[in-house]
């Protein structure tokens, strides 16, 4: 990571911008603000910043399709603002691709934690050199953020395929929601375990009859979820 790690806020409230602002320079990160959703890609597209706060509701694109036209550039890290608080809106959060959500109103010391939490994260995932995986019908490489089923490349949200590699990395271990959000949003997430089910749902969903290649991702009742292998032979 950066010396100072550069943060794009997005929110049309100027007194949310100036406060978010104050916080994050005097933990020492360069901000820069933005109170439109089209002028805000405007902005990535002329300097991607380290990481996006970004509120959901915003004049000219709103956040949703904001966070939809940065996930299709690449993986720059995205921190969703919501004044709702509720599930729905988190859950469609995370399913577009966001690393984590802010409820407002939020506390300043909160806010930087999870901006931390975040860049430690997606620093960690870029610095490591893991291995691709290949099973039959399905490949996984996490070095270029890139999965493929049946010869067909998936759109997958960076946590989506996180999850996928984490799982099929280790074969017919079975992991709790609990271990997962540890080992693939980190100890430090701040949100719940209905994540991880949103997650897989959405991964079952791309990867339908995987059986026939004699893998899936199975739910253990009363545990969690495992990839298991093996199945059929």
């Amino acid at each position: 990571m950066k010396d100072k790690p550069s943060i794009l806020v997005v929110d049309d409230d100027p007194s949310i911008s100036r406060l978010v602002r104050l916080y994050l320079e005097k933990e020492g990160f360069e901000v820069r603000t933005s109170e439109r959703g089209d002028e805000a890609l405007e902005e990535f597209r002329r300097l991607p910043p380290d990481l996006i706060l970004l509120d959901v509701m915003l004049p000219g694109m709103d956040g949703y399709e904001v966070l939809k036209t940065v996930r299709k550039s690449g993986n720059i890290p995205v921190v969703m603002l919501t004044a709702r608080g509720e599930t729905f809106d988190k859950v469609l959060c995370l399913e577009l691709g966001a690393d984590d959500y802010i409820t407002k109103p939020f506390d300043g010391k909160e806010m930087t934690a999870r901006v931390r939490a975040v860049l430690r994260r997606t620093q960690g995932r870029e610095d490591d050199q893991p291995t691709d995986l290949s099973y039959p019908g399905l490949t996984v490489s996490i070095r270029e953020y890139d999965a493929r089923y049946q010869g067909v490349r998936v759109e997958m949200p960076p946590k989506e395929l996180e999850v996928l590699y984490f799982l099929a990395s280790h074969p017919n271990q079975v992991f709790t929601r609990e271990q997962l959000l540890d080992q693939v949003w980190g100890y430090d997430f701040f949100g719940d375990s209905r994540t991880v089910d949103v997650h897989i749902k959405r991964l079952r969903e791309k990867l339908p009859d995987s059986e026939k290649y004699g893998w899936s991702i199975y739910t253990v009742r009363g545990v969690g979820y495992k990839f298991a292998t093996g199945l059929g032979s």
